[in-house]
């Protein structure tokens, strides 16, 4: 009886241990992927305190990458998303997602009836935005093409993909010094003129810390959509903020306070907005004449000249659709690849559009490029592909 004895006393210490000692509590929680530290959470007052000191140490981007096309009844997105999310350490406090516009709302077969059905985007944004937790602001595109490193790791071969099934989904975790924000405009049909206090309302005024402004135009195909994209994109091209985007097929999803749902046929501009003195970030134009791998890295080195840190750092490509493997002269993934070879450790996400927002500009922590010229830049583009890399402080 003896063995027993000890087996039940050693059991007991370990229960006093971890009923007990925070650091020890601590270690065992930091193995555990966010949901299961949630789920710990609730056990007593002390693992509250250790998973929440556990979770405000994971800053680190965690991203979802679907390559591989679903079910007909859901998008590759949503059953990667929903995997994965067990799995990963982050708490999700912003969320771009990207996927493809073909099959995001594309035609399935219903065996039962025999006939084809839509699968509705609005459906299959719900679908996704159900999966992540609910204080979590979301912004979610629609594009016909997709830009996505594959999960697992961040050296991992950026792969573009101009048809099939794709998508990915950016999770970025609450970070210290970083603010991350939606924000959305939509063309009032009335007023011809665009209000631009509502620019100061959106934290892109008046706000010293703004780094980086990512803008995406949706409905590009409507009267005035050219005009109002100008009317938001002037007044933001200083030389200390990073403008870069495109334009897309349309908007899935966008959570947050401020943001309402807008008619289907409104055209305007959706985005994302990173402040904080800690943000570095550079953007180049790789522009029409941009046509073979020679000229793709004489882009990447302007961009690999900027030297931004490469760890916490992403990158982003906007891409026309009329580039790609066509453009190339059918060599496929070569701007990806261009970027791979210069930037091994960085993920690169981004899309195919039909219009592309950005210019070479880079603003760092110590200094702030500034042109001898007076001329604004031109940011709208079409035929480019434009490389931003953004990068959000030393983690611990």
């Amino acid at each position: 009886g003896q063995r027993g004895g000890g087996a039940m006393e050693s059991a007991a210490k370990g229960g006093y241990v971890l009923a007990n000692l925070a650091e020890v509590v601590e270690r065992v929680l930091g193995f555990l992927p966010t949901k299961a530290l949630l789920r710990a959470a609730c056990v007593c007052r002390l693992w509250r305190e250790c998973a929440r000191r556990t979770l405000r140490t994971r800053q680190r981007i965690a991203w979802v990458s679907a390559l591989e096309p679903g079910p007909a009844e859901n998008h590759a997105l949503v059953r990667a998303l929903a995997r994965e999310l067990e799995k990963v350490h982050v708490l999700p406090q912003t969320v771009l997602y990207i996927a493809d516009v073909e099959t995001f709302s594309g035609h399935e077969e219903c065996h039962e009836q025999k006939k084809a059905r839509k699968r509705n985007s609005k459906e299959t944004a719900l679908a996704l935005e159900k999966l992540l937790p609910k204080r979590c602001q979301v912004l979610g595109l629609v594009t016909p093409g997709i830009v996505v490193t594959p999960m697992g790791s961040s050296s991992n071969q950026p792969q573009e993909i101009e048809e099939g099934e794709a998508g990915f989904a950016l999770l970025f975790p609450k970070i210290d010094g970083v603010k991350i924000h939606t924000f959305h405009f939509s063309k009032d049909v009335k007023s011809r003129v665009f209000d631009e206090t509502k620019f100061a309302e959106a934290g892109l005024k008046n706000n010293p810390d703004l780094r980086v402004v990512l803008l995406f135009g949706y409905n590009s195909w409507k009267t005035g959509a050219t005009r109002f994209l100008h009317q938001i994109v002037n007044p933001l091209n200083e030389k200390s903020i990073i403008l870069a985007g495109g334009q897309v097929e349309s908007f899935t999803s966008l959570t947050s306070e401020n943001n309402h749902a807008q008619p289907g046929d409104a055209c305007g501009v959706v985005g994302l907005a990173f402040s904080g003195p800690q943000i570095q970030s550079a953007t180049v134009l790789l522009d029409q004449d941009v046509a073979d791998e020679r000229t793709a890295e004489a882009a990447m080195q302007r961009l690999k000249a900027a030297n931004i840190p490469e760890h916490n750092t992403i990158g982003f490509m906007f891409a026309c659709v009329g580039r790609g493997y066509r453009h190339y002269k059918t060599k496929r993934n070569m701007e990806a690849d261009a970027f791979r070879k210069f930037f091994p450790n960085v993920p690169l996400f981004g899309f195919f559009g039909h219009g592309e927002i950005g210019c070479d500009r880079i603003v760092t922590g110590n200094f702030i490029l500034r042109e001898c010229n007076d001329i604004k830049d031109d940011l709208l583009h079409g035929y480019t592909t434009v490389m931003t890399l953004i990068h959000l402080g030393s983690t611990k």
